[in-house]
């Protein structure tokens, strides 16, 4: 272990980026004050409002580092922090672009054809189009290594035949990005033979079935292919490429602020009602969780720096997620012994339904985009135990 390092070098916010910042605070504020939205917590997968997403791509702040020609607007990936922080703190409705956002866009800036990139990147910096992630399947969720659907070269394409699971927002999206099996699977090399296409849902063949969480929303996903055809121009990239892509993808999923503040809402509503009556001990415990929180975003402000520079910081990342997630769930259970949960449906005020809504969110935080368990072992190749 010795001479192991994680490099989470400290950005340059430059006045640009604070003025963004600003400008983002006073647009939320007015939403909330106006009645444009409902503060909720883990808004970035339940808060799904495809007219707010809309607002924000005419706002310019979808796709901000893309190419101008793309419907960018070529600033930095620090600028584009700020709007995620933003929209998380807020608890605002932005599921519905984020994956195309944050995942898709960039997949398809870097691999995608140019039809593709010309068609489809406006529209997602536009709020217009949404794309879901085909990922995960029955029995093949973190070891995505294992997937089972297959994509069979046929004239002029291809036929995917396969199911998704948890693709979180695919009932409102227009497409998804499915990594399917193309070539023989070889136990010796699990990774080999893997391919991303980029797949409309609309398609016929194609079947999607909302799934009910426990705290009664449908943003999970069962999504079927059944001999599904997609041109070869539907391939990101070369075919084979797919897991080199993925762990590329995995970067920019685990690292950003929506992986410590997804409860964030809560603890600020907490604040602004216990503040003045606050005992020696309750003030110890949010100090406790504010100073976790520079922290994480810290690391977090880190991997976005590295990530601008061109840079793939995997186990960053994985830090990132792995602290940050189980931090979020130790908000909603250090909350509980001020404010304690009453699950009756609409009973009490707006703090009691943000942290029932936080409670019922929680168990998922350490699951989505990677369990703890497959971070720690990122983490450990990284440092040379494994």
């Amino acid at each position: 272990m010795e001479g192991v390092r994680f490099n989470f070098p400290a950005p340059q916010l430059d006045e640009s980026v604070d003025e963004l910042r600003k400008e983002v605070r006073a647009f939320l504020e007015e939403e909330v004050r106006s009645g444009g939205f409902t503060p909720v917590t883990d808004c970035w997968c339940a808060g799904i409002d495809p007219e707010f997403s809309r607002k924000l791509g005419e706002k310019g702040w979808i796709g901000v580092t893309w190419p101008r020609q793309y419907g960018g607007r070529e600033l930095s990936a620090l600028h584009r922090y700020v709007i995620t922080e933003e929209m998380l703190v807020a608890g605002a409705p932005v599921h519905a672009h984020w994956i195309a956002d944050r995942q898709s866009g960039p997949l398809i800036l870097a691999t995608g054809t140019e039809d593709m990139k010309q068609k489809i990147l406006p529209q997602i910096a536009a709020g217009k189009c949404f794309v879901a992630l085909g990922l995960s399947e029955p029995e093949s969720g973190s070891d995505l290594a294992s997937v089972r659907t297959r994509a069979i070269r046929v004239e002029g394409g291809w036929e995917v035949t396969g199911t998704k699971l948890w693709s979180s927002g695919a009932q409102q999206c227009q497409y998804m990005t499915v990594l399917a099996r193309t070539g023989e699977r070889n136990p010796e090399k699990r990774h080999d033979g893997l391919t991303q296409f980029f797949i409309p849902l609309d398609s016929p063949g194609v079947t999607v079935r909302g799934i009910r969480d426990m705290s009664g929303v449908e943003h999970f996903n069962e999504s079927h292919f059944e001999k599904v055809f997609v041109p070869d121009d539907a391939v990101l990239g070369a075919v084979g490429e797919g897991w080199k892509q993925i762990t590329n993808e995995l970067a920019l999923e685990r690292s950003g602020p929506e992986r410590f503040l997804s409860t964030f809402v809560a603890l600020e509503k907490a604040l602004q009602q216990g503040a003045p009556n606050m005992s020696g001990h309750q003030a110890a415990v949010v100090g406790s969780i504010i100073a976790r929180i520079r922290a994480l975003r810290a690391m977090s402000l880190g991997v976005a720096a590295l990530l601008g520079q061109g840079h793939s910081p995997e186990v960053e990342a994985a830090l990132v997620k792995d602290l940050g997630t189980r931090f979020e769930q130790d908000i909603v259970e250090r909350l509980r012994e001020f404010w304690p949960v009453r699950m009756k449906q609409g009973y009490g005020d707006e703090l009691q339904n943000l942290m029932a809504d936080s409670l019922l969110r929680s168990p998922s935080f350490t699951l989505r985009g990677g369990t703890n368990e497959i971070l720690k072992g990122i983490i450990a190749r990284g440092m040379g135990l494994r």
